[in-house]
């Protein structure tokens, strides 16, 4: 039987089904955020279930070729096709059964943060480049809040970028963006450098899960949060308006800070920061389930230490190297306009190789 080879993907299936019924109840339709949480869940079943039947195809092809086989030379032919076949559509079954991120369909935010000015004016060349990126995938991306500097710089910035619809775990954003997470080193000649000697500054960049407006895995009491109220403010700490619509919420059990200014009045820069503040609580807990599980994977930092560089923007040789996977490529201005992905494949790659290695 099909389902004793592969009880977990005939399980998938059944929920598979059963969500789809579920999305065309009137009761679902009638509830965004209940149909883009089953969607997301559908989508992420869809890879297994496509693979399943592709596989359950095959199986019964090939049972009904081997029948006929004895009396029909074309039928013997199809047979031994058809073997040939099957071990390509097992193996592709059983990679679409290896767990994936339960996060990989959602959107991101996004941190970048620099300290000094050539540093700043590196950070907002990476937040250019992630901004081209996104737009060659079809994504959006929303200035959340932002600290610019006298030269142009981006002191730090965050950012939501977000997928259009509900994408297959594969193509959503955060399969791909929680690859950045960390620190990106740059070396060239800074243009406050007179004598024109290459030097070495960093960003750091954090990425995290968005979480939805409604999303049960967290609840916020509250009374655990502080707010504060001030002027939006641009670069040099100007004010650009005049009304304290700017929002600092502080979850007081964690220390967590968020700050939102983009948003036109008090009340959306409140929505804003408490949805990022829900993100950075969804990110520690799965942080937390994953360092408890012993497969943490320490991709990502919090400070600018050097030695946990992830990746070099070499200007003066065009040269960009991703450290973890020795990734390198001399189209470094290509990819500084979005041409990305190739550098982002090569971690998706690796993560897989890893994932299925630890699954045999």
């Amino acid at each position: 039987m099909a389902d004793e080879q592969f009880p977990a993907a005939a399980t998938a299936l059944e929920e598979y089904q059963s969500i789809e019924e579920q999305m065309a109840s009137p009761e679902v339709v009638s509830n965004p955020d209940k149909l883009r949480k089953l969607g997301r869940r559908h989508a992420e079943l869809g890879a297994i279930v496509g693979a399943y039947k592709a596989w359950l195809q095959v199986k019964d092809d090939l049972a009904a070729a081997q029948e006929m086989a004895g009396e029909d030379a074309d039928f013997a032919e199809e047979a031994k096709r058809l073997e040939d076949e099957l071990p390509g559509v097992e193996e592709k079954l059983r990679t679409a059964l290896i767990p994936r991120d339960p996060d990989d369909a959602r959107d991101t935010i996004m941190e970048i943060k620099a300290g000094g000015e050539e540093a700043a004016l590196f950070a907002g060349d990476l937040l250019r480049m992630y901004t081209r990126y996104a737009e060659k995938r079809g994504w959006s991306v929303n200035v959340q809040s932002e600290n610019t500097t006298e030269l142009g710089g981006v002191k730090d910035v965050q950012i939501a970028i977000r997928a259009k619809g509900t994408p297959a775990p594969e193509d959503g954003v955060w399969a791909s963006m929680k690859y950045e997470g960390g620190v990106h080193r740059v070396q060239r000649i800074p243009v406050t450098e007179s004598q024109g000697r290459i030097q070495t500054s960093a960003a750091g960049v954090i990425v995290f899960p968005e979480a939805d407006e409604d999303d049960d895995e967290i609840e916020i009491d509250p009374k655990d949060l502080k707010i504060d109220i001030f002027m939006s403010s641009g670069p040099g700490g100007q004010s650009v308006n005049t009304t304290y619509s700017a929002v600092r919420m502080t979850h007081l059990p964690t220390g967590i800070t968020v700050n939102m200014q983009d948003e036109k009045s008090q009340i959306q820069n409140r929505a804003a920061a408490l949805r990022v503040l829900k993100s950075r609580l969804l990110a520690m807990k799965h942080e937390q389930e994953a360092a408890e599980a012993a497969d943490m994977r320490h991709s990502q930092v919090r400070s600018l230490d050097r030695s946990e560089r992830i990746r070099t923007y070499n200007f003066p040789e065009n040269r960009i190297v991703d450290h973890r996977t020795n990734y390198k490529a001399y189209n470094l201005d290509a990819v500084l306009d979005g041409d990305l992905q190739a550098v982002i494949d090569s971690d998706i790659q690796a993560d897989e190789a890893d994932r299925l290695a630890n699954q045999k």
